[in-house]
């Protein structure tokens, strides 16, 4: 059984959610760029790491970030590291847009939209036929990924992991507009228009959405932004329908591969409601609920001594899938 178990100071959800990304140490990680050509014309930055070990190993993880995430997530800086000391290569493929390079089309990407991990999945299995490949993704990447996983029954993914994937994006997308999560929606908010108005000096985003430039700044709420973007330009009714449709709880039952999923009860961007019931999981799932972790925080030792549980518990699951 595994446990998790938050020091005396760190089993506050809200600590557990925020510690990481205010007081992690960044870590600096030699990577190497790969520019991913898209068949639309765009393309997709992905940072590889310890690339030197592929050939020895021969072990490939894929990772892929929360809403807008990066390689300088500390999650990411963390299982990179993390993954490097098992001699495990690790590649993050950034969504479009994330990188910090600005992308080509007035796309940008969803958390139901598998279409260019498919591509850079494909791509990889391509360029490296003999190496094993294996995902990890966070938050809404990992909605993505088990949507990928359900709908897709990918045979090059030897094993998959995610953590506090939203599962029910309704019921996400109002958990985060209410009291103090409303923090946490704000700082994201504030990125994901800043990456739309970008979009505005590139495209004629105007005729694409109806609204002027100047309206983008009135957006209050991630529903509000996936009902002016996100529905209208994936060709939804509404936000509504983009989160009924690519919710991944719905698709669970159909994975075929060895999944571990791990989630926490107190996490701030859900409810229990967001959580599968036993019959919605196939038997190729296992999942861990933890009353304690925030999301994705999963710190046990002190404020002063944090250990990163997550980093040892998905090491483990790809060591007893190999």
């Amino acid at each position: 059984m595994n446990t998790f178990n938050p020091g005396f100071f760190l089993k506050n959800r809200h600590i557990q959610t925020l510690y990481p990304a205010l007081f992690r140490k960044k870590i600096a990680l030699d990577m190497e760029i790969e520019n991913f050509e898209l068949d639309d014309g765009d393309f997709l930055e992905c940072f590889w790491f310890n690339k030197k070990q592929i050939n020895a190993r021969k072990k490939i993880v894929v990772l892929f970030h929360g809403l807008e995430g990066s390689h300088n997530s500390p999650y990411i800086q963390g299982i990179m590291q993390a993954l490097k000391k098992e001699k495990y290569t690790s590649v993050l493929m950034h969504f479009r847009g994330c990188s910090g390079k600005i992308n080509k089309t007035p796309y940008a990407y969803h958390s139901g939209d598998t279409k260019d991990a498919l591509a850079w999945l494909s791509h990889i299995k391509k360029e490296y036929k003999t190496c094993d490949i294996y995902c990890i993704a966070y938050s809404m990447g990992g909605n993505m990924l088990l949507k990928l996983l359900g709908e897709n029954n990918p045979n090059v993914i030897k094993a998959a992991v995610s953590v506090c994937a939203p599962l029910q994006l309704e019921i996400s997308a109002k958990s985060i507009n209410q009291g103090f999560a409303r923090i946490y929606q704000k700082h994201l908010l504030k990125r994901l228009i800043v990456s739309l108005e970008n979009k505005y000096e590139y495209h004629d985003m105007q005729a694409y959405l109806g609204i002027q430039k100047k309206e983008v700044k009135k957006i209050k709420s991630i529903e509000e932004f996936d009902d002016v973007y996100t529905a209208k330009m994936y060709g939804f009714a509404s936000a509504k329908e983009y989160y009924e449709r690519c919710s991944a709880r719905q698709f669970l039952k159909n994975i075929k591969i060895p999944t571990l999923i791990i989630q926490a009860l107190d996490d701030p961007f859900m409810k229990p409601s967001n959580l599968p019931k036993t019959e919605e999981l196939s038997s190729s799932i296992k999942l861990e609920l933890y009353e304690k972790g925030g999301h994705v925080g999963f710190i046990e030792g002190s404020i002063f001594n944090p250990k990163y549980f997550l980093e040892k518990r998905i090491i483990n699951y790809l060591t007893n899938n190999n």
